[in-house]
């Protein structure tokens, strides 16, 4: 029960943040994208809180590291946007200029590796704080956090499309 409140909370959480995002200006969808991010990471907390039946000393622990690591993949994914509209930019010009594509192209290599530092970070500091009944649990929460968020994503963007079309 307790499972499906919560996926429930998230849907909407999700869908309204989709409908607040289709009737903004582009500055305003990127703060309430942001805004969204974050509040699916505080949900993710408290969900992984509840999931690993984390201690005090658990979470004292991982809470502030999360956020942190959280910070900074959010400016990681600003950097890649920036990157990648560049690299669209470079591809509607008549004839791209090759190096500068290449240059693009490594540094978003290189910001999508640091995701994946950060990502390793958080994971290693899990190995050291939790048992391995609580590490099984992570693994299996974090795939099955991702896809309902996912789900949840793709049934407010079809609400949104079908809102649009009507």
């Amino acid at each position: 029960m307790k499972e499906k409140r919560g996926l429930v909370v998230l849907a909407m959480t999700l869908f309204l943040g989709g409908l607040v995002l289709f009737a903004q200006t582009p500055d305003q969808k990127l703060a309430e994208r942001q805004r969204v991010r974050e509040n699916i990471h505080r949900l993710r907390l408290l969900r992984l809180t509840e999931a690993l039946d984390l201690s005090e000393e658990q979470a004292a622990k991982v809470y502030p590291v999360a956020s942190r690591l959280e910070k900074g993949k959010a400016g990681i994914l600003k950097a890649i946007d920036g990157e990648m509209e560049d690299l669209r930019d470079l591809l509607e010009e008549k004839s791209p200029d090759e190096a500068q594509l290449s240059v693009g192209i490594a540094k978003v290599k290189e910001l999508r590796q640091s995701l994946q530092d950060k990502d390793r970070e958080f994971e290693n500091l899990l190995e050291q704080n939790l048992s391995p009944v609580q590490r099984a649990k992570y693994v299996v929460f974090s795939a099955e956090f991702y896809r309902h968020v996912a789900a949840g994503l793709k049934r407010a963007r079809e609400q949104t499309r079908a809102r649009q079309r009507s």
